[in-house]
């Protein structure tokens, strides 16, 4: 008997080994297959979004799919984009983090969080405008300060494609005017869209009002960068000057040579409407660098 025991507990380490070997591979099996599920998932994510974006399938088989993720097509939509110093795709931390940051406060309320473009996009029903404000929190943070621009809710298919569409033309005026908020509703900048609508009636007024500054020494960017700081600053002078690191005096010596090049009185009410929106109209066609 001694000698069979011996044997035995010899025999208990090979074994525990064994089992140990078959317990890594089952781990390492189910972690593969998680991973596996979890490209799959996001695959089936990124079809959906291009096919809801661009139209790519009937609307019957579209709203099908979108209940899979949670959307009901019929109902009204708004779409949140954020924008980062760098692009972003699924699977990589900063889109994990802020899902992880709606999913903690809402659980699953029938949002779709994805990437497109190299940007985080969420789109969220229409009438839960916190989930929105939510996501452009957690994504200003999650990409170091990138900007967020919300569209308006829109109803059907079609709307979130619209609201996406708003959300980018969003940044892009942001960009193009240089806006500081970090988060932008295309509903609080409608104004733009509307005044860059008629781009000939624009750019006739920009250069009948502004054109003269051409004639400064030094062009006229100088000039157009004081009327946007006094602008922006709401017509402090003493801020506006701070903003381009001038003394209050240089600054209105400025203001008084677009008076005396343009005819219009930055100070004066009667004139002010009109240099803003020619100086809102340079920005939003790139002049003077780019002729009109």
């Amino acid at each position: 008997m001694g000698p069979q025991s011996a044997g035995g507990r010899a025999a208990v380490p090979s074994v525990l080994a064994a089992v140990q070997q078959a317990v890594d591979a089952f781990a390492e099996g189910f972690e593969r297959a998680q991973r596996q599920a979890v490209r799959q998932e996001e695959a089936a994510r990124r079809e959906f979004i291009d096919d809801l974006l661009y139209g790519r399938s009937d609307l019957g088989r579209l709203a099908e799919r979108a209940e899979r993720f949670g959307l009901r097509l019929a109902q009204a939509h708004a779409v949140a984009v954020a924008q980062g110093p760098t692009a972003y795709e699924e699977g990589d931390p900063v889109p994990r983090q802020v899902e992880r940051a709606l999913i903690s406060r809402f659980g699953d309320r029938s949002t779709l969080l994805t990437t497109k473009g190299g940007r985080l996009l969420c789109v969220a029903p229409g009438h839960q405008d916190e989930v929105l404000t939510h996501f452009a929190k957690h994504a200003h943070a999650a990409t170091d300060g990138g900007r967020v621009a919300i569209g308006r809710p829109r109803p059907g298919p079609g709307g979130v494609v619209h609201s996406y569409e708003e959300a980018l033309n969003t940044l892009e005026l942001a960009e193009r005017l240089d806006l500081e908020d970090p988060v932008l509703r295309a509903a609080d900048l409608l104004v733009y869209p509307v005044l860059a609508r008629d781009r000939q009636a624009m750019a006739e007024l920009v250069l009948a009002t502004l054109g003269p500054l051409t004639t400064a020494r030094g062009g006229p960017r100088p000039l157009l960068d004081t009327l946007t700081a006094y602008f922006d600053s709401g017509c402090v002078a003493a801020e506006a000057a701070r903003r381009l690191a001038l003394s209050v005096r240089a600054l209105t010596y400025r203001l008084e040579r677009i008076h005396r090049l343009t005819g219009a009185n930055p100070a004066d009410p009667a004139h002010r409407y009109m240099l803003q929106t020619a100086v809102i109209g340079a920005r939003l066609l790139d002049w003077p660098d780019q002729d009109l």
